[in-house]
């Protein structure tokens, strides 16, 4: 067994606590499952144990693994196991023979009789006796026996095998850890290759944590060169009677883990050698991920590559590559390959995609991003057309940034070694999102009519899955992406437009708009207020062509009827909307005669409020239009007058007081005055003279009893005519004002 004979049982032996981190092969459970293993007749598994022979004379059994493990590139390897040697023995041999725990390219398929461990004659590899009976004193005993070599010797038992440097013997160990009793053993086997000479391990066996075994040993006949074999246990009573069994079998067997086992490279030949060039320490980051913690040697059909990093090949070559843990915790991996090939160099046409964001009629494409071919530390130019890259002229000098609409560029690509090819690459856009502008109405805002409330993300800009949309109030916003909308669902507006980014799973964009209507009120134009008597009823009216109607009465009916006096809402529904419309039943206002005019006998009634035309009359029965009764006798008269609503009418009691038209105050006591003092009771009276210049030259009131002599300031007036005029209220709820013009003719004497 050569270097890394015992491939690395386990072989991650943690430099610090001494454990593997990963066991490959184990003989566990209860019952013991066995996958993976052959057990050789009679041993039996026993619940969690595998009994390697009966408590019976001339009894042999095994287990070994069913395939065999490479050990060519394991520095180290362990196992654990334990044992018991049980039973009743026999007088003469006591309790014999004992175990044996190997690595053998020629492992025991079967047995026919007891002897030597149950090692066969010529097996060849590593063995490791755990031996109760001395066959030279016949006595029992505990020793460890270690042959790395063949077992050749007498009785094929390797008790017997002094090979110089190959085999190493413990002393009888019966009186400190005796093999032999009901209690399991605990072992465990290391082996590790010797700095002083790869070809030898330093093997060392712990018994229960005590070491037993810590010798080199340098393989032997047919071991030497030994690479493979298989793991496995033997035991044998020979003349004795005892029962050998083990448990708790873990072998570990771990190498370098590669990330994968080949890597394949194509190279351009030299033009004028027509030698390839590889560094072949440039593939060591595809096997391992941190090639510093390894080292790597390659080789060609067994032959060493001195200079990895220059390798010339004129051939396609397979190069082996084997992979080394530089801290010794794991066994090498040869698996690695690099697979060179020499093949005239040609790139390869691409496409290259960009994006025309909004519907540009060009994009930036970076031309360096086209992978037109995997050689490393190739040179690329650019050319407008094929005909300038044959020329040379005009280089594209922006790869990186080249503006253009779709068509074609091409690169010119040198390799180290000096070869070139062309290659084509085609400029396209990356699709923009499938989209649309959108109109989206909103019912408007009963505080701001003009106003409404939009969910700006439900307008059907597009379908697509995937997309993303940010919303702007102008076009330029846009654009630059600047004072975003950051509420698009709670948005406020008036009927305008905004704009909404659509972003695609590429990261190209569109701009679209977005048309907001508000909706706005909709009244009926039918319903309007009305005037009623204090008694009457009313019925209002909506008008038809709504989708709906809520009236203040809890009626859902276009008209509502038999209304009061009062103030009154509908709820229109137009649509999805609803327009909230007043209306008021107004009390009809009373005509108020406001003031009445007196000649003679003609009555003038001037009235206010009410709505006009206005009905006039002096029974309450007999209506007119005009508000001058005439021929009306003296004393008292009635007065009515109703407006447009024809309530119930207003009335007032007017006085037509006596006509006198002339006096001759010359003292005789006829006609000496003008006397109204029987208009006494009037509020307000006032008896007011004037010349016929309209100056006032004599007033009576209470004080003056209402009479007048034809003085004024004490003198007598000169013969002539005076006009007069009577005021006062009529007592009435109005207070109406009355005015009641006459003349006189004075006569004095001088």
């Amino acid at each position: 067994m050569n270097k890394k004979l015992l491939f690395y049982f386990t072989l991650f032996v943690l430099c610090i606590s001494g454990n593997f981190s990963s066991q490959t092969y184990q003989l566990t459970g209860n019952p013991v499952i066995t996958t993976g293993w052959d057990i050789v007749p009679g041993a039996i598994v026993n619940t969690d144990f595998i009994q390697l022979t009966a408590d019976q004379i001339s009894q042999v059994g095994g287990v070994k693994l069913n395939a065999p493990i490479n050990l060519k590139y394991c520095d180290k390897w362990r196992v654990e196991f334990d044992f018991r040697i049980d039973g009743n023995g026999t007088t003469n041999y006591g309790k014999g023979d004992g175990l044996a725990f190997w690595y053998l390219s020629n492992p025991p398929t079967s047995y026919t009789s007891g002897g030597g461990l149950g090692i066969p004659a010529n097996a060849t590899g590593l063995m490791v006796g755990f031996d109760t009976f001395n066959n030279s004193t016949e006595a029992q005993m505990s020793k460890v026996h270690v042959l790395y070599g063949v077992n050749n010797t007498t009785g094929s038992n390797i008790e017997y095998n002094n090979t110089p440097g190959s085999t190493y013997h413990t002393p009888d160990l019966i009186t400190t850890q005796p093999f032999v009793g009901t209690n399991y053993k605990h072992v465990e086997v290391t082996g590790e290759v010797s700095g002083a000479n790869p070809a030898n391990w330093i093997i060392k066996i712990k018994i229960d944590n005590v070491l037993v075994v810590d010798q080199t040993l340098a393989p032997s006949g047919a071991a030497i060169g030994m690479t493979q074999g298989y793991f496995g246990f033997s035991a044998s009573t020979g003349a004795a009677s005892s029962r050998h069994s083990i448990k708790n079998a873990k072998i570990y067997t771990d190498k370098v883990n590669i990330l994968q086992s080949s890597v394949t490279q194509s190279f351009c030949p030299n033009p004028s050698t027509g030698f390839g060039t590889a560094n072949l320490t440039s593939f060591n980051s595809q096997f391992v991920a941190n090639p510093a913690n390894y080292t790597f040697t390659y080789s060609v059909g067994g032959t060493p590559i001195t200079t990895p990093i220059n390798y010339q090949f004129n051939a396609n070559t397979t190069v082996n590559v084997i992979i080394r843990d530089n801290s010794a915790i794991l066994c090498d991996n040869p698996d690695g390959k690099i697979i060179l090939t020499l093949s005239p160099f040609t790139a390869t046409n691409r496409t290259l995609s960009a994006c025309n964001n909004n519907g540009a009629t060009t994009a930036t494409f970076d031309l360096s991003a086209a992978n037109v071919t995997a050689v490393p530390g190739v040179t690329k130019k650019y050319y407008r057309t094929l005909a300038d890259l044959n020329a040379g002229i005009n280089e594209i000098t922006n790869p990186t940034a080249y503006v253009s609409a779709p068509g074609k560029v091409y690169v010119k690509v040198t390799t180290p070694q000096g070869c070139t090819g062309n290659a084509e690459i085609t400029l396209v856009f990356y699709p923009l999102p499938v989209s649309t502008d959108a109109i989206l109405e909103s019912c408007f805002i009963e505080a701001t009519p003009t106003a409404a409330l939009f969910n700006l993300t439900t307008a059907n800009v597009s379908t697509e899955a995937g997309i993303t949309k940010k919303f702007y109030t102008t076009l330029a916003n846009a654009l630059a992406g600047t004072n975003e909308i950051v509420t698009p669902i709670t948005y406020i507006s008036q009927s305008t437009e905004v704009y909404v980014k659509i972003t695609g799973t590429n990261s190209c964009y569109i701009i679209k708009k977005i048309t907001l209507k508000v909706s706005p009120p909709v009244r009926s134009s039918v319903l309007k207020d009305k005037t009623i008597c204090i008694d009457d009823r009313t019925t209002l009216y909506a008008g038809p062509g709504f989708d709906g109607y809520e009236w203040s009465t809890g009626a859902t009916t276009s008209s509502i009827s038999n209304v009061a006096v009062g103030d009154y809402w509908v709820r229109l529904k137009t649509g999805s909307c609803y327009t909230l419309q007043a209306v008021t039943v107004k009390l009809a206002t009373n005509p108020v005669i406001s003031s009445i005019d007196i000649t003679n006998n003609t009555i003038t009634v001037n009235v206010s409020g009410g709505v006009a035309p206005y009905k006039y009359s002096l029974d309450g029965i007999n209506w007119q239009d005009s508000n001058v009764f005439t021929g009306l006798p003296r004393g008292e008269n009635k007065i009515f007058v109703k407006d447009f609503y024809n309530c119930d009418p207003t009335h007032i009691q007017v006085t037509v007081p006596n006509l006198i038209n002339a006096i001759t105050p010359n003292g005789d006591n006829v006609n000496d005055f003008i006397d109204y003092s029987a208009l006494a009771y009037k509020k307000n009276l006032i008896f007011t003279v004037y010349d016929r210049y309209g100056n006032m030259k004599y007033q009576a009131d209470k004080l003056r009893n209402y009479t007048w002599d034809g003085t004024s300031g004490g003198k007598k007036l000169s013969t002539g005519t005076y006009w007069y005029s009577i005021t006062w209220t009529e007592n009435d709820k109005n207070n109406t004002e009355t005015k009641y013009d006459g003349w006189v003719l004075v006569k004095n004497r001088e």
